[in-house]
Formats: C-alpha cells, sequence, structure tokens
C-alpha cells in the first residue's frame, strides 16, 4: 500500500469543496437539529466509507485501461463536474427531507442517517470525482482523501453549519471547486498530448 500526501490533499480539497454545498450538508445540518448531532455523524460517516469504497473500486477497474483513454475519461469527468459546480443551480431544496421527524436512540438516528446518504450521494458529483481521482491518483489515498472531506464537511454541517450559512457563501464555495475541476479537466487533456 502506497500513500501519496499530494493524492491524499487532493482528494480531501477536491471532495471538500465539492460536498460543502451538496444537499448532503444540508440534510446533517436538519437531522443534526432533531437528533444527537454525534450519533448522525456516526451514521453519515458509515455511509460515506461504503460510498468511497465502491467509488474507488470503480476508479480503480478504469485505472487498468491504457493510460491515453484514463486520461480523456478523467478529463471528462472533470469537465462534468465543473460543469454541475458552476451551472449555477442549487439541491438546497431537499434540506429539511432527512429530518422531518424526531427520532432517538443510536440505532434509530445512525440508520436515518446512514440511508439518508446512502441513497442521497448515489452518482453523486463527490462520488464521480472519487473514482475519476482513484483512477489517476492511486485507490488508497484517493479513499482516505475523500472519506476526510465527506466526514469532515458532515461533521462542520452538524458543528458549526449555520454558522458557515451565514457567514460564507455557498456559491462562492461552489465556484471555487468549480474552476478547480475546471483546471483539472485542462490538466488532464494536455497530459493526453503531453
Amino acid at each position: 500500500m502506497h500513500l501519496d500526501p499530494v493524492a491524499i490533499v487532493t482528494a480531501f480539497g477536491l471532495i471538500f469543496l465539492a460536498e460543502l454545498p451538496d444537499k448532503t450538508m444540508f440534510a446533517s445540518l436538519a437531522m443534526g437539529t432533531r437528533m444527537k448531532p454525534l450519533y448522525v455523524w456516526f451514521g453519515t460517516s458509515a455511509a460515506f466509507a461504503v460510498h468511497v469504497a465502491i467509488a474507488v473500486g470503480a476508479g480503480s477497474l478504469l485505472g487498468l485501461l491504457p493510460g491515453w483513454i484514463v486520461k480523456l475519461v478523467s478529463g471528462l469527468l472533470f469537465l462534468f463536474g465543473a460543469f454541475m459546480l458552476l451551472r449555477g443551480g442549487d439541491d438546497d431544496g431537499d434540506e429539511d427531507a432527512a429530518g422531518a421527524k424526531i427520532v432517538t436512540g443510536f440505532w434509530p438516528v445512525f440508520g436515518t442517517a446512514f440511508m439518508a446518504v446512502f441513497i442521497g450521494e448515489w452518482g453523486d458529483l463527490t462520488q464521480i470525482t472519487t473514482a475519476n481521482l482513484a483512477a489517476t491518483n492511486g485507490s488508497w489515498s484517493t479513499a482516505i482523501g475523500s472519506f476526510l472531506a465527506l466526514i469532515s464537511v458532515s461533521g462542520l454541517a452538524l458543528v458549526a453549519g449555520r454558522f458557515i450559512a451565514k457567514k460564507v457563501p455557498l456559491k462562492t464555495v461552489q465556484r471555487i471547486g468549480g474552476v478547480c475541476m475546471l483546471a483539472l479537466a485542462v490538466w488532464s487533456f494536455v497530459e493526453i498530448f503531453a
């Protein structure tokens, strides 16, 4: 197992920026207002671990293809990610859906949080980005960086979500993430011909 610190930081930064304005952050915030936040965090973290494992596995299979194909697919996926972040649409409308009722006890809260994230993250931008990074930057480094970013965003939402929403415009975070992904798309395309 080879760990690349640059790949870990790259995965963390990209996934953190992509997940911050995502509906999962708002779902965590909503669940945290009606359920014990630590239990919610355990549930969301477990769901993120499963999604990262699936995404890294898919990315590892992609990494078996010839190098130029991997770079082309990576560039296209980063371009798609940049489009999704820069297009201006928000997914904020689902923020109350996950926490509509009061749930108590570890297992009910854990299960509710796990299912909300597990179902909500299928095909999400961060899952696609994680697969893409795993194909180019290595499985373990990407898995560690992505997982840490996802649980950090969930934790931030539970601890300081309201403060972040008041002080940092989510559109700004979304745009920064989009520009970073656009730059990575260009870089991937340049590497094909380099």
